[in-house]
């Protein structure tokens, strides 16, 4: 059973990190409204640029976070709690400008797992 949540920890920090570093400024049918990348996506929420810098440090360190976690178990439930927070955030934010429920649905995996991991942590 171990191997499962480090599994699901793995995936949630590769999936992190794929939005945050890797795909910032590609345009994916998972943006909400019509943005092409994320600068336009927090636009489109209604939310300051300021943060999108914020809450991209925030995810990204939670997943670094998962990772660690992985060596340095005490590391992971505060990890994905936070992530869990951050992705229950994002599904509101695709709620709010009426997006397909489709483009909510990694946003809504990622919530799952991040609190998945919380709470079996």
């Amino acid at each position: 059973m171990n191997f499962i949540f480090t599994a699901i920890q793995i995936v949630v920090a590769l999936g992190i990190l794929n939005v945050w570093l890797l795909r910032y400024a590609k345009e994916t049918k998972w943006r909400g409204g019509t943005a092409k990348n994320m600068k336009e996506e927090f636009l489109v929420y209604g939310l300051p640029v300021w943060s999108m810098v914020v809450i991209g440090i925030a995810k990204v360190s939670c997943a670094v976070g998962l990772i660690v976690g992985i060596w340095v178990p005490v590391v992971t439930k505060p990890a994905a709690a936070v992530l869990a927070v951050l992705m229950l955030g994002a599904v509101s934010m695709h709620v709010k400008v009426k997006d397909p429920a489709q483009r909510a649905l990694p946003a809504i995996a990622m919530f799952l797992m991040s609190a998945l991991v919380a709470l079996t942590s």
